[in-house]
């Protein structure tokens, strides 16, 4: 696993459209990707042999509800589809979670399936009295919390709250 890199943005982009398809745009996690930037030093691929971009995971800043605690939102988590189920994307996921808490962060919410999650501490438990900006299954928003009590309180529909994309770049960064 290593940092993202500028060079890497259009392999990144090829592999999630191979792996999510062309509908990924329209998700409700993705409007509060849109117009961001990754938060800082969260945004990772992984790489084969030839060094080909094979596996991507980033993490955003998002505020849980009006004026509510900061947090982090994982995803997109792609993998190349040929390489599905070689431990690619739990490798990636066990390096943005230790990431997430040595740089401080207190929980990650993320839109995914809770049995594949769940071996990372992601439950929908802590989630009930948060919402996602437009359209998703409420059994598949899922948190882990990397500080005890980091969602204690949070209610509300979950804001985008991360560095903009300035001026042109925004298509090619986003």
């Amino acid at each position: 696993m290593v940092c993202e890199g500028a060079g890497d943005v259009a392999a990144r982009e090829a592999l999630l459209d191979r792996a999510m398809g062309p509908k990924r745009k329209k998700k409700s996690s993705e409007k509060l990707r849109r117009g961001r930037r990754p938060s800082e030093g969260l945004a990772f691929v992984a790489r084969d042999a030839s060094g080909a971009v094979v596996g991507t995971v980033r993490l955003w800043d998002v505020r849980l509800g009006e004026g509510g605690p900061a947090a982090l939102l994982l995803g997109p988590l792609a993998v190349e589809p040929g390489l599905k189920s070689g431990g690619i994307g739990s490798a990636l996921m066990r390096h943005a979670v230790a990431e997430a808490a040595r740089l401080g962060h207190g929980a990650i919410l993320l839109v995914g399936d809770a049995p594949y999650y769940g071996r990372f501490g992601f439950s929908a438990d802590r989630t009930g009295t948060l919402a996602m900006p437009g359209p998703y299954e409420r059994h598949r928003l899922l948190a882990l919390e990397l500080k005890e009590g980091a969602l204690d309180g949070a209610k509300g529909t979950i804001k985008a709250a991360g560095r903009k994309i300035k001026g042109q770049a925004q298509g090619l960064v986003a």
